[in-house]
């Protein structure tokens, strides 16, 4: 029960960082949000130091859940483009406002170094999972390849969360894995 409090207040967090930004949040609206009785969430958190500290941990790890590690078995060009295509149709769909929530975590802690290394030490485990997968394909210079892609989906999930949600993100996507591909 104590577990399922604590998640509760958590994914309460996101959609308040998610939806209405990082100023807003506060345990008072945490508990609102996720219906729990007051003080609930800073029994977990007891400062929003610690309540951020948590959002970013647990967002890490709801991340590395919707992982595809399967991919780097023997990664195509095709199925690093589709992969890449499917991440940021849930980043900008089912998971767009957990998407929000990180952007607003990246933006809000630039000047908090140690609250914003988890955030960045978890972009680093991505970081080396797609240079993992673009070394696999027989791409050419994986990391910048990896990192001009990564780019690209930062890109356009900034693209159609604030701009034009119904963008078809496919032939960004495969003309870039097509174009790294090609550099050798």
């Amino acid at each position: 029960m104590a577990a399922a409090t604590r998640e509760r207040a958590l994914e309460a967090a996101v959609e308040v960082l998610g939806t209405d930004g990082v100023r807003a949040l506060s345990h008072a609206r945490v508990d609102q949000r996720a219906g729990l009785p007051a003080g609930s969430t800073s029994n977990w958190f007891r400062t929003r130091r610690a309540l951020l500290a948590g959002i970013i941990d647990w967002m890490a790890e709801l991340e590395r859940a919707d992982f595809t590690p399967e991919l780097l078995e023997q990664p195509t060009l095709d199925s690093i483009a589709e992969g890449l295509c499917a991440v940021l149709l849930v980043q900008t769909g089912p998971a767009a406002t957990r998407t929000r929530a990180r952007y607003a975590l990246f933006v809000e802690l630039a000047a908090d170094p140690e609250l914003l290394e988890p955030l960045r030490r978890q972009r680093r485990e991505f970081e080396q999972w797609t240079d993992r997968l673009i070394a696999a394909a027989g791409i050419p210079d994986p990391v910048p390849a990896a990192r001009a892609l990564m780019a690209l989906g930062d890109g356009l999930v900034l693209h159609r969360l604030t701009v034009d949600p119904e963008l078809d993100v496919r032939p960004a996507v495969e003309r870039a894995v097509r174009a790294l591909a090609a550099t050798a």
